[in-house]
């Protein structure tokens, strides 16, 4: 399969949800696809201006192509995925939870480095709280998709949407 018809499929599964750019830069790198997600629930008396309580959930989709990856530029991967949490999470009273998900698409991994890009993507884990979760928090998803064989690795969190980000 080749990237553009791989990014097709995820747009057609994605479109009726989220707001969906391609070609889109996040903290200094620049990812094949992006997407976002924004959920508001709130509880009001009488008339909507008077709410009570509101909460917030958004969900973040980052898409990157590598042609060939090998150890290093997984690591990069996550490294700027981490810190695009600060930059695409705004937290305020309402926030409760965000998701970002990072989806790591090749053609070919680098043979020595196979196994050891696996684990790394299976053992990340991040929770960030922001003001002692007073504010809400933000959790990352990993999955690593090779466009010859699909899925290969995702993290805890990823699991349960691996299905989505398969061929």
């Amino acid at each position: 399969m080749e990237l553009n018809q791989y990014l097709n499929n995820i747009e057609k599964k994605l479109i009726r949800s989220f707001d969906i750019k391609r070609d889109c830069i996040i903290a200094g790198v620049q990812y094949d696809m992006c997407a976002e997600y924004h959920l508001r629930n709130e509880k009001y008396v009488l008339v909507k201006s008077a709410v009570v309580y509101a909460f917030e959930n958004n969900e973040y989709c980052m898409v990157k192509h590598f042609e060939q990856l090998d150890k290093y530029l997984c690591k990069e991967f996550i490294e700027n995925l981490v810190k695009s949490v600060d930059i695409v999470v705004q937290p305020d009273s309402n926030h409760m939870s965000s998701m970002i998900t990072g989806i790591i698409v090749t053609d070919e991994i680098f043979e020595m480095d196979g196994y050891e890009i696996s684990q790394t993507v299976k053992r990340f884990k991040f929770n960030k709280q922001f003001a002692f979760g007073f504010k809400g928090w933000a959790d990352i998803r990993l999955i690593l998709v090779s466009l010859k064989g699909g899925v290969i690795a995702t993290n805890g969190r990823a699991k349960q949407i691996s299905n989505v980000f398969d061929l």
